[in-house]
């Protein structure tokens, strides 16, 4: 009787692997990649900028972030900010905007309309973006409708054209309420060769009028990159780049998104959760002066900036970034509730005043979803819940696991939209 019921026993649960959702995928910029120049969006550009600037409040001020859209119509969403200095002696304003965003499909944010209210200038704009993936040719238009002073013709708004293919981006934007000679407001060309991009940007801010503005050198900015990755959070990436901006200023930069496993000695945990994936960002930026003008564009001779990030689960990020100047650090913890709720502190070292000072920051999403995959390349995606049955692992002392691989062979059809990389258009 004892061998019988033994022998319909389940087996035991086979081991687990926890993989917490990225802390803030997509980037909210991607939202709006289509109003943007993609020579300022590509060469690691948007990556280095979320790791030096995300969570890093300036110090003594707040931030407070509201991201929501309604459960009856995703096409829809209210995002509204307020922040100023914590100090009520301070003479700034608090400033506070909000946007509201109509999004033609769910899966689709490159044809969209917005409306950005603020407290200050500009109090209403309309912002607007059409593109049609069939062909690869699209749309945009910034207006700034209600101002209180209208300085420059740019103040009357913004209209451009670009064309979009997995390995070509080109564009240009107009000021159409201008004169001919300040045609067009900028131009840019960029293509991918393989793991290799290079591009060019030209922005008329030099030079008079009566002068081919072309022909100046102060107008152009080049760049050349090297990635390797699929450009999903889901497999690790490497970008490194290279760009003479405005023939004045020489910038150098790379950035590596690192997805690593560690074991888990949590005593709360279940015996079979044996593992945790984590992910490790790391940036630097050197910025030097070639031109040799002290006097121009207000370029300082040279500085650099180093950033990394560590997100150890689901709930907290830490990430510290140092400069000639000044250094930070900043604390993150996220609730994944519906809608998340992240609170963050930050505290900057200023070396020239050998003070330290904090910010604080408060953020409420339902936007992005909680998306629990698998992260690492030896890892198989199974089902988009919290915890991944991992078949087949062999965890031994001093050895990552051997896992079967499908993310890192470019087989994403089973990832969720957010996560997804965009190859549709470069």
């Amino acid at each position: 009787m004892g061998n019988l019921l033994s022998a319909v026993q389940p087996p035991p649960p086979p081991p687990m692997v926890l993989v917490p959702p990225l802390f803030d995928y997509p980037p909210l910029a991607a939202r709006t990649r289509m109003l943007e120049s993609s020579y300022n969006l590509l060469f690691g550009k948007l990556a280095l900028k979320c790791l030096f600037e995300d969570y890093f409040e300036e110090a003594r001020h707040f931030s407070t972030r509201i991201m929501l859209k309604p459960i009856d119509d995703p096409h829809v969403d209210l995002i509204a900010t307020v922040g100023g200095p914590l100090d009520h002696k301070v003479d700034e304003k608090i400033v506070g905007n909000a946007q509201f965003r109509w999004q033609s499909d769910v899966d689709d944010p490159h044809t969209f309309v917005d409306l950005f209210v603020s407290n200050s200038e500009p109090t209403l704009v309309m912002r607007s973006c059409a593109y049609y993936p069939k062909f690869g040719f699209g749309a945009f238009g910034i207006f700034p409708v209600l101002m209180k002073q209208r300085v420059s013709s740019e103040d009357y708004g913004v209209m451009g054209l670009r064309y979009g293919s997995p390995n070509l981006s080109v564009g240009a934007s107009i000021i159409p309420f201008t004169a001919g000679d300040e045609l067009p407001k900028n131009a840019w060309l960029v293509s991918k060769m393989g793991r290799l991009t290079a591009g060019v940007q030209y922005e008329p801010k030099f030079g008079s009028k009566d002068e081919a503005r072309y022909k100046n050198l102060a107008n152009w900015s080049c760049a050349v990159g090297y990635g390797l990755g699929s450009g999903s959070p889901l497999s690790p990436s490497f970008n490194f780049g290279l760009e003479l901006a405005r023939n004045s200023q020489f910038i150098a930069s790379f950035y590596q998104h690192v997805v690593v496993q560690r074991r888990v000695k949590n005593p709360l945990e279940e015996n079979e959760v044996v593992g945790i994936t984590n992910y490790i960002d790391f940036g630097f930026e050197l910025q030097t002066r070639v031109d040799g003008d002290k006097s121009s564009n207000n370029i300082h001779d040279s500085t650099f900036q180093v950033a990394a990030s560590w997100q150890a689960n689901k709930n907290f990020l830490l990430k510290g970034k140092v400069g000639p100047l000044s250094s930070s650090i900043a604390l993150a913890f996220k609730s994944w509730w519906k809608p998340s709720f992240t609170l963050s502190v930050s505290a900057v070292r200023d070396r020239i005043k050998a003070e330290t000072a904090f910010g604080f920051g408060i953020r409420v999403d339902n936007i992005r979803e909680a998306s629990y995959q698998r992260a690492d390349p030896n890892f198989v995606m199974l089902t988009p819940s919290k915890e991944h049955l991992a078949e087949g692992i062999h965890w031994k002392s001093g050895k990552r696991p051997l896992l079967e691989s499908d993310v890192s062979s470019g087989n994403f059809d089973g990832v969720p939209r957010e996560l997804r990389p965009l190859n549709k258009i470069l």
